[in-house]
């Protein structure tokens, strides 16, 4: 630890100034942090991290033994308590400065954001500070707002005492600079690439509320969609009225790798899936269940039965079915018997008699 007596008198003031204040920064630290991150849940805004700290004495008595003149209190050294919020895209840096003008006051006159200063060898040190006060008074605080990737240079570049007092070499000093670039590229890139993505997502969107769903292709994000326009219920309303069923909500994310490998590519192609096999589903489902008791239906009733016709009229047999139970179950013997018994009770269906040389025997 560095002694204060290498201080001068009045460093050595500050100092136990510092000591006397010690209390009230721990308490405005736990206070601040605790106040942004209540406004950011609020607002739904998701961080990497929100870190805060208070200077230590080592520290600070560094920071006097530079420029201790500037000081007249130890209130007018304005980061003996920090907090650093760390986002994943440059444009969240600008949402959290927006939360923070909110919730705290800005000292605008000590703020500063270094993202504006342009240095070819500032990347690590782009950040936005503000130099803030709790709405209730007390010391003022600092708060650093910066993406990962900044954060992370910043880090790399303090372990490789790249900013210390030591003389680096141009050509050193060039990689980094020609690193920063690219690190900045990158940080830039992926949040034009999230604003693209962002728009691609209500494009699609539209598509599917206008029903134009041969111009989407199939995946995750657009089934998703799809189903918010409740495309199995009139066949699950069908297939429950066999028993006078209620209907529980089940996912159906589990059967979009199933409807790919049938080669389905776009919402269209589901939507026609669905149509050509409605009927017959419904008849298999009739089939199977007219001889039940159950009176609780899942969701994903209408799907496994459209599902299953289409193996079928494609010619996969008992096969076929196991490979359709294995999909949603998980692979066990049980699905063996599940897809006979569903084979069984196909057999005397009419769109069976239609594929009859392509099931018979499989």
């Amino acid at each position: 630890m560095v002694s204060p007596l290498t201080l001068d008198l009045h460093g050595e003031s500050l100092i136990q100034q510092y000591r006397e204040l010690l209390p009230t920064l721990k308490q405005l630290a736990q206070e601040a942090n605790k106040q942004l991150r209540q406004a950011l849940e609020e607002k739904d805004i998701y961080v990497t991290a929100i870190e805060y700290r208070i200077k230590s004495e080592n520290s600070l008595i560094g920071k006097l033994e530079l420029k201790g003149a500037k000081y007249k209190s130890i209130e007018d050294v304005t980061d003996l308590v920090g907090l650093r919020v760390i986002t994943f895209y440059t444009d969240e840096v600008d949402k959290v400065a927006a939360i923070a003008k909110r919730v705290f006051d800005i000292d605008w006159q000590e703020s500063v954001d270094k993202r504006k200063l342009h240095q070819l060898d500032s990347f690590g040190y782009n950040s936005l500070h503000y130099i803030c006060r709790l709405k209730t008074g007390g010391p003022r605080f600092e708060l650093q707002m910066r993406t990962a990737l900044q954060h992370v240079w910043s880090t790399i570049e303090h372990d490789t005492g790249y900013k210390n007092d030591v003389k680096i070499p141009d050509e050193f000093i060039r990689q980094f600079n020609r690193l920063a670039g690219m690190l900045e590229l990158i940080d830039d890139e992926f949040s034009r690439l999230r604003i693209v993505l962002t728009d691609y997502r209500r494009q699609v969107q539209s598509l599917v509320k206008n029903g134009r769903l041969d111009e989407v292709p199939l995946s995750a994000d657009t089934f998703r969609n799809y189903l918010e326009l409740h495309p199995f219920d009139r066949l699950n309303r069908r297939i429950a009225a066999v028993n006078q069923a209620e209907i529980y909500h089940a996912s159906l994310m589990p059967f979009l790798s199933l409807l790919e490998s049938f080669g389905l590519k776009s919402l269209g192609d589901v939507q026609n899936f669905i149509d050509n096999n409605s009927d017959d589903a419904y008849q298999l489902a009739l089939s199977h269940l007219a001889l039940t008791d159950l009176d609780i239906l899942s969701s994903s009733a209408a799907l496994l039965y459209l599902s299953m016709v289409h193996v079928l009229k494609c010619g996969g047999g008992r096969k076929g079915l196991k490979l359709i139970y294995d999909n949603i179950n998980g692979e066990s013997d049980a699905n063996g018997m599940l897809a006979d018994l569903m084979f069984e009770q196909a057999r005397t269906l009419s769109f069976m008699h239609m594929n009859k040389e392509s099931n018979d025997g499989k």
